[in-house]
């Protein structure tokens, strides 16, 4: 017989909330995984199928830049969830978070980057 699951020592404080905040809370966690995942998965594309850009070295930081955010959004997307849950178990307001300001600046960097690109290269 296998031992139950350990659970972080916060998760035994305050009152449980109600189901369906806590599935909201999960649901939040996976979209940010399905978000670094398709970052992650831009920069191998980006890296492996596309051509090198005109400008050296760009081809390598984009994907750089989009591997970057992919792995600290994944990194951070559980401790955002944890925090997240321990705030609704102790009655607390819900904690600020900086992921979608550096997640949305890192796409909006890379879209004017490419943007830039095809504009001022068109094949």
């Amino acid at each position: 017989m296998s031992a139950p699951p350990r659970r972080p020592h916060w998760y035994e404080e305050g009152e449980e909330p109600d189901y369906r905040f806590t599935l909201a809370n999960e649901r939040t966690f996976l979209a940010w995984l399905r978000t670094a995942l398709a970052l992650l998965a831009g920069a191998i594309a980006l890296a492996q199928f596309v051509p090198a850009f005109p400008v050296p070295g760009l081809h390598a930081g984009l994907a750089a830049l989009l591997a970057l955010v992919g792995t600290v959004l994944a990194a951070f997307s559980y401790r955002r969830w944890a925090r997240v849950q321990r705030a609704m178990r102790n009655g607390r307001p819900l904690p600020m978070t900086w992921l979608p300001f550096v997640v949305g600046w890192a796409a909006a960097l890379a879209g004017v980057v490419v943007l830039v690109l095809v504009l001022t290269h068109p094949r």
